[in-house]
């Protein structure tokens, strides 16, 4: 008799990702298995992650090894870390380590512990020089990024969602972006895997949380239990119209600069607004503007200067960045 539905569905997630990182990493004769990291919190999603990891990746001639990330925002999140460690040993996993991160304040709670945890896994992977990072997120989580993303109104970039890869080479994988929490959760149950349910996931203080627990729930009551399907269905449509559009743009970019190199108004005016608005963005990020704080509205002051033009004078951008329109010329650089 075969496996529980869900233990055979995360490892097939997990065996169609870790044959991706072979074929994508391709190592010298001679040289070591390849290392496959889970990024594991102790949560069902990625403790069931780390059981499909430990158990898949013999089978492939991969060594698993697991990180949990100590964000030290409880008491206790220490003891909980080293809780976590010995499971990951227990799988059968090494390398394995538990790293404590200082979580600072931008941009909120939430982005803040993100940006300590991400910084603390790229080091972690460089450190063991690791193929892959496979990161737990599920379908639900999907759903969650891509209504985030609708609320802050920032254009289909927001609304695609997380990728299956991403990160510096490809290096985080989402093995189960197609599966929802409820898999992840059964899985453990049936394998009795023990689990930690983060107090932060009910904490009505941080907006993820108030959208499972409240906005989700009213969503699928309103509009059917489909929902959570449509939005991460949703994520992958707009990501592969944003993929596009920003190709569109690299390519239209060299047709829109002159022989000085500066982009000429006319020709950015006979563009579709997408296209412009990305290779805008992309000239406001080349002239120093961080791209985390220039939002929809600053690219819309800039393209009013092209499409909207009344002797305006020069907009002011994040990281005193200016731009400005002179004979014809749209000038975007340090002011």
């Amino acid at each position: 008799m075969g496996p529980h539905p869900a233990v055979a569905a995360i490892r097939l997630a997990v065996r169609r990702v870790l044959h991706d990182v072979l074929t994508d990493h391709t190592r010298p004769p001679g040289e070591s298995s390849p290392l496959v990291l889970v990024a594991c919190s102790g949560g069902a999603d990625s403790m069931a992650l780390a059981s499909a990891l430990a158990f898949e990746a013999p089978k492939l001639g991969i060594r698993a090894g697991g990180i949990t990330v100590d964000h030290g925002l409880q008491p206790g999140s220490d003891l909980r870390a080293d809780d976590v460690v010995s499971r990951l040993v227990e799988l059968g996993m090494t390398p394995v380590e538990s790293l404590a991160v200082t979580v600072g304040r931008d941009g909120g709670p939430e982005a803040a512990a993100r940006d300590a945890r991400y910084a603390a896994l790229d080091a972690a992977a460089e450190r063991h020089g690791a193929s892959a990072v496979l990161l737990g997120h599920t379908r639900d989580d999907q759903a969650e990024t891509v209504l985030l993303g609708l609320a802050r109104g920032s254009g289909i970039r927001s609304l695609s969602g997380m990728a299956a890869v991403s990160g510096a080479g490809g290096r985080y994988r989402r093995p189960f972006l197609h599966l929802d929490r409820q898999t992840a959760r059964k899985a453990c149950m049936v394998q009795s895997l023990p689990v930690w349910d983060d107090p932060h996931n009910a904490d009505p203080a941080y907006t993820r949380s108030r959208l499972r627990h409240e906005g989700l729930p009213a969503l699928e009551k309103a509009l059917g239990k489909g929902v959570v399907e449509a939005l991460a269905r949703t994520a992958q449509l707009s990501r592969d119209d944003a993929d596009a559009l920003d190709a569109w743009a690299r390519q239209a970019e060299a047709s829109v600069r002159d022989t000085a190199g500066l982009l000429e108004c006319a020709k950015l005016y006979a563009l579709p607004p997408a296209v412009r608005r990305r290779i805008l963005r992309r000239a406001a990020i080349e002239a120093g503007a961080p791209a985390g704080s220039l939002f929809a509205r600053h690219i819309e002051e800039v393209d009013r200067l092209i499409t909207g033009w009344r002797g305006q004078g020069a907009i002011n951008l994040p990281g005193k960045v200016v731009a400005q329109r002179q004979g014809g010329r749209l000038v975007i650089r340090q002011g």
